[in-house]
């Protein structure tokens, strides 16, 4: 199937959607955020997405993957082995690969132990790989391998691993007493365990403590599979395409679609991250591709620590510094389409995922060259459009054009 040389952007605000908030007046971050350039595309087209089939974990492998037009029921395999492949770590046909956390725990007592950050208090690349380094010569074997990744992210491949073993996301448990879960005799359980005696002592952990900030205090593994075959997006779509994201997970769906990474000098996956550089980074991918997927985490990240204002505000320069530069940008072009979307939802008084359908937005540039009424993009207005792609891997073709 071929399309004409229309230029395709697709702009993912990393769980931007939420639930109403009472702090906010019973407004979710989405409506209280200031988001002209996000309303502007709502005003031709918006809907909602069911990015996550039904018995399903609400995970962003399996949204982002339906986002890019693959039917998350037939090419998921496990989170992992996508992220393997974006640090270009190959798998064997019997390696599992598993998302190696490092998370700080509270450890009260054996009955007692608390997920206090997924993330180890958001910590940096350069203290994470010194500490993923120096993990090896206690924890790699024969079977085992360890692979540093970005802040908190890391792989670890194991031979003949447990691919069935029951595993936890870390970020769906924060606050949670984790002690039941770490008295099982389960080999991922007692890897996690081996880790604490090195890391309770090391250096990187010493300083952090010394200036008031989280320790990784243990790793945490989870999201284990082995690798998925899955055809490339021109395959199915005819297009060339291009990845941006500071997110290894997000980049290795892209390495599967066939698409090239589009790097983003502090592009983090935090607050902080480089968001007119993404939208910048997208536009000059465009000049010689068809297509390219800017995937932005800091909304997911805001909502998991709970904060909404940080989300409002990851949200406000999502939409200035990626939507409202890639607008105006893509002016360059005879023709283009423009997406944003919410890959689901990350509500701040949950601090996880949820699978209900996520708002989207897309215009054709003939469309924003003479928009509508802007009646804001959110939850709300989503749902009131009527418009609803079921299942999400169709939205895609929705938006290609596809007959």
């Amino acid at each position: 199937m071929a399309y004409n040389k229309t230029k395709y952007l697709v702009l993912v605000g990393d769980g931007m959607a939420d639930y109403p908030i009472d702090a906010l007046g019973g407004k979710t971050p989405l409506e209280v955020a200031h988001t002209p350039n996000m309303d502007l595309i709502a005003s031709c087209r918006t809907g909602c997405v069911r990015t996550i089939p039904e018995g399903m974990e609400p995970g962003s492998d399996v949204a982002n993957l339906a986002l890019m037009g693959y039917d998350p029921s037939l090419y998921h395999t496990g989170r992992s082995p996508l992220e393997a492949a974006s640090m270009g770590v190959e798998l064997n046909k019997d390696d599992v690969a598993f998302r190696m956390n490092l998370v700080t725990l509270n450890k009260h007592s054996d009955d007692e132990i608390i997920m206090v950050s997924h993330s180890s208090g958001d910590i940096t690349t350069a203290e994470s790989t010194q500490i993923v380094n120096d993990l090896k010569s206690c924890m790699e074997s024969k079977e085992i391998s360890i692979y540093p990744g970005v802040a908190y992210r890391h792989l670890l491949v194991w031979d003949n691993g447990p691919e069935k073993t029951h595993t936890i996301p870390p970020h769906d448990v924060l606050d949670q007493n984790m002690a039941e879960y770490l008295k099982s005799n389960d080999p991922v359980v007692k890897l996690i365990k081996n880790s604490w005696a090195s890391l309770e002592s090391h250096p990187v952990n010493i300083q952090r403590k010394k200036s008031g900030l989280k320790e990784a205090n243990s790793i945490w593994l989870w999201g284990q599979g082995k690798a998925p075959a899955i055809p490339t997006f021109k395959e199915l779509y005819g297009l060339s395409g291009g990845v941006i994201s500071a997110v290894d997970l997000i980049k290795g769906i892209g390495r599967y679609a066939g698409f090239t990474p589009i790097q983003v000098e502090g592009a983090t996956g935090y607050l902080n991250t480089n968001y007119r550089g993404k939208a910048q980074g997208a536009l000059d991918g465009l000049n010689t591709m068809d297509f390219v997927f800017v995937h932005v985490e800091a909304p997911d990240e805001a909502g998991h620590n709970g904060n909404y204002k940080e989300k409002i505000e990851a949200i406000e320069r999502f939409d200035k510094d990626v939507v409202g530069v890639a607008i105006e940008g893509l002016k360059k072009f005879n023709d283009y389409r423009i997406m944003v979307v919410s890959d689901h939802y990350t509500p701040v008084i949950k601090k996880t995922h949820t699978s209900e359908p996520a708002p989207f937005a897309w215009a054709t540039r003939k469309e924003l060259e003479s928009p509508k009424e802007v009646k804001g993009f959110s939850e709300k207005t989503a749902v009131k459009s009527g418009l609803l792609i079921e299942p999400g891997h169709r939205l895609m073709a929705h938006f290609l054009g596809a007959k």
